[in-house]
């Protein structure tokens, strides 16, 4: 063969490879620049959690520019205490392939680079092969809400505003006419033994004896009607069964944080490991939790420092507690020492009836509600639940 057909045989494969090449980067090009165009956050991580990719929603999300945050373990877009266990949690799956989170979506708690925290939905997918192992996961803000859907929720609010109001107004006239009867029998009957008592001279005390008898007993019968209108009340479905706390208490948080992108509060957690389950009606507690943080969000904001802490310990052998732990102005000893009360508010617009329904939902699961001042600033509300040891309790999701 001449040095031309040599030649020609050498150039041919060169040529092909470039075009092979060229090719790959103008797909991986093509394939990049949809992914940017995403409006959820991507994060593509490799078997030890380590950052391989970040998409420019990510980028917006979490505020990190992507040549920040590649080679970094993903545990730094995390809080306290998710970031120690991260790594975990992907050691098990590869060991043991057992699914808790992968293929499916949740709420969780972002952090991002200046510090605050913010609810997202996060949905994880996995790309195992024998030579490697991907997980792709992508990131939906939950505090990003369009015009229409705010206004949505605004007249939703303001519906549910009205309906409280006209619920009290049914109640108040239920009690009303329930309880008129016998608080008239009580006043009835005690005139008349007054009237007896003031004739002077001998009264005949069997009759007074009657008289007191019957005014008694229509005053516990007013109790009954009482508390028969609060168990109406309260009744419903309930479901009150083991509950793994960081994840419910996680999810109230994400709830609470919605709408919340600018408050400027920075949430973190503090569970301890021997406080993980009790037993509880996961909505009730959590309608509990979602007034606790947003109160201690509203508390902190005319305050500089806006750190809240939300965290697990053990009570005693069977209580569990939960503490929302504000830096706010606090509150003052007059108000706190009333304010489980009914219609006790510091809110200049509330009705002072939430921290009441409240107490109520605690001590039904048998538990106590209480606030306390916290020694660093601000105010720590906290309640307690029955617990469940680690070893009776299921595998939490």
């Amino acid at each position: 063969m001449n040095s031309a057909g040599k030649a020609a045989d050498t150039i041919a494969p060169i040529g092909a490879s470039g075009s092979v090449e060229a090719a790959l980067r103008e797909r991986e090009a093509y394939l990049q620049s949809i992914l940017d165009t995403m409006p959820d956050g991507m994060v593509v991580i490799d078997a030890v959690g380590v950052i391989e990719s970040f998409s420019a929603a990510a980028e917006r999300l979490f505020g990190y520019s992507a040549g920040e945050v590649l080679g970094r373990n993903v545990s730094l877009l995390m809080p306290s205490p998710y970031r120690e266990q991260h790594d975990s949690y992907l050691s098990r799956y590869l060991t043991t392939g057992e699914k808790r989170i992968i293929g499916s979506s949740r709420v969780v708690i972002g952090l991002r680079k200046d510090g605050s925290t913010f609810p997202m939905e996060l949905s994880i997918g996995a790309a195992v092969t024998q030579s490697r192992s991907t997980f792709i996961g992508f990131v939906r803000d939950l505090t990003e809400r369009q015009e229409t859907q705010q206004r949505l929720h605004e007249l939703q609010a303001e519906l549910a505003h009205m309906s409280r109001f006209t619920a009290m107004g049914e109640m108040a006239s239920t009690l009303a006419h329930e309880l008129n009867q016998p608080l008239t029998a009580v006043a009835t009957y005690l005139n008349g033994c007054r009237r007896l008592l003031e004739r002077g001279g001998a009264v005949d005390s069997s009759v007074l004896l009657d008289g007191i008898e019957r005014a008694v007993e229509q005053a516990l019968r007013a109790g009954q009607i009482i508390r028969r209108l609060r168990e109406f009340v309260s009744r419903g479905e309930t479901e009150r069964r083991t509950e793994h706390l960081p994840k419910l208490i996680e999810e109230a948080s994400a709830l609470a944080l919605v709408g919340a992108r600018e408050s400027g509060v920075r949430v973190s957690f503090a569970f301890q490991p021997d406080s993980a389950f009790a037993v509880a009606d996961k909505v009730q507690v959590q309608q509990v939790l979602l007034n606790l943080i947003r109160n201690a969000m509203e508390a902190m904001q005319a305050t500089t420092r806006r750190d809240m802490i939300i965290s697990t310990a053990p009570f005693n052998d069977s209580l569990v507690r939960i503490s929302v732990t504000d830096t706010g102005s606090g509150i003052v000893p007059e108000i706190l020492a009333q304010l489980f009360r009914p219609f006790v508010t510091t809110k200049s617009h509330g009705m002072g009836v939430g921290l009441s329904v409240s107490r109520t939902i605690i001590e039904a699961h048998g538990g106590r509600l209480w606030a306390e001042p916290n020694p660093g600033g601000g105010t720590i509300f906290a309640f307690t639940l029955p617990s469940v040891p680690a070893e009776e309790a299921p595998d939490a999701d």
